[in-house]
């Protein structure tokens, strides 16, 4: 029922070919060494699982869920809550948070914060799109499939409501 408010934007081929781009960004940076992708619930998983099976590379993965509440009286965002931690130990290895969207930043600092608190040998972000129109917080991923403008989007993970995540291709909700 949503699909009738929606307007394609970017297809399986094209998010396929970023994806692709992606890896092998990634790969040559970190040359056989082993990562561990980080992925944040629930609208990563798409992303994440398509990312690992294109990367060449030893890999773990391990997710973490992440929610953020107003307080009245305080800025929106201003409390982010970890409902659900990782549970590998990062110390001393390659880490790279596999995000699907990036737009205000805020949760995304406070999930780099909290990852680099565990030492790890490094810590990267890596987005599908990236939306730096919303930024609130200077949060610059090291690796965008692409950079698009301040529109909300739906399919591929993420949601109207928790509507349309499984959707294949990415849309755009009409005005």
């Amino acid at each position: 029922m949503l699909k009738e408010y929606l307007i394609p934007y970017i297809t399986q081929d094209e998010i396929s070919d970023m994806i692709d781009g992606l890896a092998r960004e990634i790969e040559s940076d970190y040359q056989g060494r082993e990562v561990i992708l980080i992925c944040p619930l629930k609208g990563s998983t798409l992303f994440a699982s398509d990312l690992m099976r294109k990367l060449d590379l030893p890999q773990k993965i391990d997710f973490v869920q992440l929610t953020s509440a107003s307080l009245e009286g305080e800025p929106k965002d201003s409390t982010i809550k970890i409902l659900k931690d990782i549970s590998t130990n990062i110390a001393g290895k390659d880490v790279l948070i596999v995000e699907e969207i990036i737009d205000e930043g805020r949760t995304l600092s406070f999930l780099k914060n909290r990852l680099l608190a565990s030492g790890p040998r490094s810590l990267k972000i890596v987005t599908l799109l990236d939306k730096p129109a919303r930024r609130a917080i200077n949060i610059r991923p090291d690796y965008i499939g692409r950079t698009i403008e301040d529109r909300f989007v739906v399919g591929y993970g993420m949601d109207d409501g928790e509507m349309g995540r499984n959707y294949k291709e990415i849309y755009f909700l009409k005005n």
